[in-house]
């Protein structure tokens, strides 16, 4: 056969072979499954986060909550004396609890007062539990008496010594709380606070009148 082929007298040349696909392998164009999970989980995510975000807005601007005050507005003193390494005491508070929301009740589950001295507890009292009203204000009277193991040396030693001289003790009081909220009808969650006092108590007030003292919140 000759080499030059003819198709009705018309020479088109040699015949062109057809296209061949190169196809590389281990090499996708995409992540598959694996993307479209994390994107999914991604949208969830957002989403959850902005319903929330719009849920606690919604609340503050339904309900304003305010923060619930504690005061210490009397203390008296009676006996506090330290003798080889054995404090005696007697200690009466009265403290103040105001709930200035007009919206939000709060259950007082549970309320242990513990109060301090350079960082050494010396007494543990459980109030009884209450519930607190709108706009409402109530008086708590946790009173201490006893004797319990103090042991003081270095700084602490000196700074009793002093405290001795002027007749004002540095007491610290903490109320550990379990409290619940109350909107309507709802109640909500759980949550377990700490309200810190630090209180400057004068011994029978003969070194003076004890002064009105706000706590601080503590999460």
């Amino acid at each position: 056969m000759a080499e030059k082929q003819a198709l009705n007298g018309a020479y088109y040349g040699p015949a062109i072979p057809p296209p061949q696909n190169y196809h590389r392998h281990g090499r996708g164009s995409g992540c598959g499954c694996g993307c479209c999970l994390l994107s999914c989980l991604l949208k969830i995510i957002v989403t959850a986060v902005v319903v929330l975000g719009l849920a606690v807005l919604i609340f503050w601007l339904v309900v304003r909550p305010n923060k619930v005050k504690f005061h210490v507005t009397e203390a008296t003193l009676s006996e506090f004396n330290i003798a080889n390494n054995n404090l005696r005491y007697n200690l009466a508070l009265n403290i103040t609890v105001r709930n200035p929301n007009k919206k939000l009740g709060v259950y007082y589950d549970r309320i242990e007062a513990r109060p301090r001295y350079e960082d050494q507890r010396f007494d543990s009292k459980f109030l009884t539990p209450f519930y607190q009203g709108h706009k409402n204000t109530k008086v708590l009277t946790p009173s201490f008496q006893g004797e319990h193991v103090i042991l003081l040396a270095g700084d602490k030693l000196v700074n009793y010594n002093q405290e001795k001289v002027s007749g004002i003790y540095s007491i610290d009081l903490t109320l550990y709380l379990k409290i619940r909220f109350k909107i309507g009808d709802i109640k909500v969650g759980t949550f377990k606070p700490k309200i810190q006092c630090e209180l400057k108590v004068p011994l029978n007030n003969t070194a003076g009148i004890f002064q009105r003292t706000e706590c601080d919140w503590d999460y």
